[in-house]
Order: structure tokens, then C-alpha cells, then sequence
């Protein structure tokens, strides 16, 4: 099984006063992934972190032998892969939405010593995918509309998640991103995806730790 597998906490949800030990939190509890959302206003209307928060995660998180799962929601995203495969990052994800160079933006990742991966917006179609299906270790299957906080779980993306799995094959990484909890994580392990972002359903839980096992016990079946 691929090293990104498995419940990815998004940081984007953690408490920034208390990274540190947020993140140790749910380490201990058995996440080998922590999440990075990259956010320019611009591609999505919020913004976000840059590869400072990651060169302060890297040494932490490699340390446990986790690895730093980037997704950037930025225009261009082929002009940021270097600063944030300099800053640590394991692994760069990057939206067919964001470039018209999308192979050139993968091989930028690999050159960079990451692995790669494409993203997918809810309203984009898993086909979108099938060009660049051998150049990638990973698809995000986006399971709300990125940039707005508070959406619900868009309950049609099983089947979404079910026609990626079938375009990807085995060997990919097929992740979901968006509303993921322990309500929600089972039908997205039965349609055939393996790796699960969950920022406030870890991070906003009164326990993150227990959260992360709930939400992989879940994931299992």
C-alpha cells in the first residue's frame, strides 16, 4: 500500500497558536500524512499557508517518518512546486483547473524529488483525469467546492470516486478531501478511495487522536 494511504489531517484546521503540538497529537495517533492546504485567493477566494508553515513542519513530521502531503489551490501552480519541494514537502498535488501545462506541472513535481498528483473540483468530470493517468501517484477527488468553509459532503461523490478508481487503476492513490468524517468516510472506502483528508472533524474534535482512529477504523470497514 502506497505511503500516502490512509487518514491525512489537514492542518488548515488546527489551532496555528499550538501547531506543534497539535500535529504531535495526531502523529501518536497513528496519521502517517499531515495535509497541506495551499490557498492564493485567486484560484479559490481564501487564502492560506505558504512554504514556511511547511519548512516548520518538516523536520517534526519526517521525524515520526510521516510524510507532507501538499495540495495547491493556486492559478499556475507550476511556479510554486520548487519553493514548496524546497521547504519539505513529500508530496504536491496540483488542480487540471489551475494550469493549462498540467503534465509540465507534474513533471516539475517529480523533478523537485516529490511524487505527484492531480485534484479535481466537484464539476469537473472524473475523465479529466484519464490523459494524465500515468504520469500521477495520486487524484484528489474534491468532495466540496474548494475555498468555502462550512459545506456539507456532496453525496453524489461516491460514484465520482467509483469512475476515478476505474481510470486510475489499482496502483494510484484515490483521495478524498471535503466533509470527510466518520459519517462520511465509509461510503468513500467502499467506492474505491484510500486516502482521507479530515481538518475539523480531527482538529475541531475534542480528542483529535481519537478522531484519526474513529475516522480510520471507519475507512476499514
Amino acid at each position: 500500500m502506497s505511503r500516502l494511504a490512509g487518514v491525512a489531517p489537514s492542518v488548515l484546521a488546527a489551532d496555528f497558536a499550538r501547531l506543534g503540538e497539535e500535529v504531535a497529537r495526531v502523529l501518536e495517533a497513528g496519521a502517517t500524512v499531515i495535509h497541506v492546504d495551499v490557498m492564493d485567493g485567486h484560484f479559490v477566494p481564501t487564502l492560506s499557508m505558504g512554504p514556511p508553515v511547511v519548512t516548520a513542519l518538516a523536520e517534526q513530521v519526517h521525524g515520526a517518518g510521516a510524510l507532507l502531503d501538499v495540495h495547491l489551490m493556486v492559478d499556475r501552480p507550476e511556479r510554486h512546486v520548487e519553493a514548496f519541494a524546497a521547504a519539505g514537502a513529500d508530496h504536491v498535488s496540483v488542480h487540471v483547473e489551475a494550469t493549462p501545462h498540467v503534465l509540465y506541472a507534474l513533471q516539475a513535481i517529480r523533478t523537485a524529488g516529490c511524487t505527484a498528483g492531480v485534484a479535481l473540483n466537484p464539476g469537473t468530470p472524473a475523465e479529466a483525469v484519464a490523459a494524465v493517468a500515468e504520469a500521477i501517484d495520486l487524484v484528489l477527488c474534491m468532495t466540496v467546492n474548494p475555498g468555502w468553509g462550512g459545506q456539507p459532503f456532496i453525496a453524489s461523490s461516491p460514484e465520482k470516486i467509483r469512475r476515478l478508481r476505474a481510470l486510475v487503476g489499482a496502483d494510484v492513490v484515490v483521495q478524498v478531501d471535503g466533509g470527510i468524517d466518520a459519517g462520511t468516510v465509509g461510503a468513500c472506502a467502499g467506492a474505491g478511495a484510500n486516502s482521507f483528508v479530515a481538518g475539523s472533524a480531527v482538529f475541531g474534535a475534542p480528542d483529535p487522536a481519537q478522531a484519526v482512529r474513529e475516522i480510520a477504523r471507519r475507512a476499514a470497514g
